[in-house]
C-alpha cells in the first residue's frame, strides 16, 4: 500500500484557500469541497492510485464533501492551526488543479462533478453515502483515458506544467533561483 503524499486534508485546504486568496477570491465551501474532491481524484489518477490525503467523501445534497472539513470550517478557518509544509510534487500539482478548476464559480464547480458519472451514482443513493477511494480511482481513471467530449477532464489538461513565456513568446524552462556558495579562504 502506498503512503499518502499529505499528512492532513488540512494541509490541502489552507494551500487552495491561500491560492484563492491570491487571486482575491473567497473560496465558498462548496467549491472548496468539490476543489478537494476533484483533487483526490485526479491525484490518484496521476500517481498510480495513491492518496493525496487522508480523506472520506460523502454526498451531501449539492455534491461530495469531506464531512470533517465540513464540520471544521463551518464557521470559517480555524485561526489556531498551522499548515504542515507541502511535498513540491504536491504543490506543483495543487497549483494545477487551482488553475484548471479555481476559475469555475461554486454552482458551475458543483454541477460539473455533480455530472461525473460516480458522484451522480452516489447522489441518487442519498446524503452521506461514502464514496469509496478505490472507486474514484477506478472511475477518473477510466474516463480520464477514454476521454471523448465527457463531463471529466483529460488529465493533462489538470496536471499540466505553467509554461511561462519569454518577451518574444517562447516557452522557456524557469527553475528556482539558488545563490551560490561563498568560497571560504
Amino acid at each position: 500500500m502506498a503512503t499518502i503524499a499529505v499528512k492532513s486534508c488540512l494541509d490541502v485546504v489552507f494551500r487552495l484557500t491561500d491560492q484563492a486568496l491570491n487571486d482575491r477570491e473567497y473560496l465558498q465551501p462548496q467549491k472548496l469541497h468539490r476543489l478537494l474532491f476533484l483533487s483526490q481524484a485526479y491525484f490518484a489518477v496521476a500517481y498510480g492510485g495513491r492518496k493525496l490525503m487522508p480523506a472520506t467523501f460523502v454526498t451531501d445534497s449539492f455534491g461530495p464533501i469531506e464531512p470533517t472539513i465540513f464540520h471544521m470550517f463551518a464557521y470559517g478557518r480555524p485561526h489556531m492551526i498551522e499548515p504542515n509544509p507541502l511535498p513540491d510534487q504536491v504543490t506543483r500539482f495543487l497549483d494545477g488543479i487551482w488553475r484548471r478548476f479555481g476559475r469555475f464559480t461554486a454552482e458551475r464547480l458543483t454541477q460539473k462533478v455533480a455530472e461525473h458519472g460516480l458522484v451522480a451514482l452516489a447522489m441518487a443513493k442519498g446524503l452521506y453515502v461514502e464514496i469509496p477511494f478505490e472507486e474514484m480511482v477506478t472511475f477518473y481513471t477510466a474516463e480520464t483515458q477514454a476521454r471523448q467530449g465527457g463531463a471529466v477532464e483529460a488529465l493533462d489538461q489538470v496536471v499540466r506544467p505553467r509554461v511561462l513565456r519569454s518577451q518574444t513568446g517562447k516557452a522557456v524552462a524557469v527553475s528556482s533561483w539558488a545563490p551560490k556558495a561563498l568560497k571560504k579562504d
